[in-house]
């Protein structure tokens, strides 16, 4: 069948068999993240629900586990604006599992108010992007035991809102913009996903960067209703003589499963996802959808690596 807009996780997951397999999704205990898991698990994978929460990981487990009737579900404490603790979670997770085969870098914040970590990242930046580039490179040594593999980053049509600002991406010494802010981190993870397949490709594992749409979830928590009509104002603006409609939580949910798991994409890295078909190189301010060219620009993704290596102090050798 054709998969579109409106295609939900069931749909895309029917006939696949991920019996053997192990999943980990970040921000898995709500919404886009416990949806995907539970169509994981309903093809027959473990899954590692990887929360902030631990109470409501548990509970989002529980309710994975009645109705897919597959008790390998199993929850992760992770905060992941903090260095420290996404170490201690792959630490663990590396300790108490084997292989890894699909990684769903699914967490995330957005439109949040100027907030800084302990260490003076800003927060949209050091969540949506820092985090999940430690916790992925922590866990590739499991990637490579489960290769092929694959990684789904979940980036949005916000990137184009912003590139990302190499001099200074965490708003020190320019005027803080949240929408900027949150554009520069999902072009981040679009930029994130060519580099990885480039360093990965090699021993089977791809990544993709995934568009899920418009969904009303916990993700917009922080946003005011002046804020929802700017944003809805700029989304009718983009989509030029399209319609804009949200999508239910499971038609969100399909193009990350689609990214883990169609035969389509065997073997394909580095690309720009949405509507569970590859997205297309588009230009302009009314572009309502694809990706922009500075997304994936493969000069940009080196460059981003080599700045989250300096911002976390650590280097990464995936050979």
């Amino acid at each position: 069948m054709a998969f579109g807009a409106d295609t939900t996780t069931d749909e895309v997951i029917a006939g696949i068999d991920l019996r053997g397999k192990q999943a980990l999704v970040t921000g898995a205990s709500t919404g886009l993240g416990e949806e995907t898991a539970r169509a994981l698990a309903s093809a027959g994978a473990a899954v590692t629900l990887a929360v902030r929460d631990k109470a409501k990981g548990e509970a989002a487990a529980e309710r994975i586990r009645k109705v897919t009737g597959n008790q390998g579900i199993d929850v992760a404490q992770v905060e992941l604006s903090v260095p420290d603790s996404v170490r201690a979670c792959a630490k663990t997770w590396l300790a108490g599992h084997g292989p890894l085969h699909l990684l769903v870098n699914n967490a995330g914040v957005m439109a949040c108010p100027l907030t800084r970590t302990a260490e003076g990242w800003e927060m949209q930046f050091a969540t949506n992007h820092l985090g999940h580039f430690l916790l992925t490179n922590l866990l590739a040594p499991a990637l490579k035991a489960g290769a092929p593999g694959r990684i789904v980053n979940l980036s949005s049509a916000g990137h184009r809102f912003a590139d990302v600002n190499f001099v200074d991406p965490h708003f020190n010494h320019r005027d803080y913009d949240k929408w900027s802010s949150y554009g520069q981190s999902k072009t981040a993870n679009v930029l994130f996903s060519v580099e990885l397949t480039r360093r990965l490709a090699p021993y089977g594992i791809t990544a993709n960067a995934v568009h899920p749409g418009g969904i009303q979830t916990e993700l917009g928590r922080h946003l005011t209703d002046s804020d929802i009509e700017a944003l809805m104002a700029r989304v009718k603006t983009n989509a030029g003589s399209g319609e804009f409609k949200f999508k239910t939580i499971p038609a969100g949910a399909a193009t990350s499963v689609w990214a883990a798991t169609s035969p389509e994409l065997e073997g394909r890295g580095g690309l720009y996802l949405e509507d569970c078909h590859v997205g297309e190189l588009k230009s302009g301010p009314a572009a309502s959808s694809g990706y922009f060219a500075y997304a994936t620009d493969p000069a940009s993704a080196a460059r981003l690596w080599a700045l989250s290596e300096a911002t976390l102090g650590e280097t990464f050798d995936l050979g």
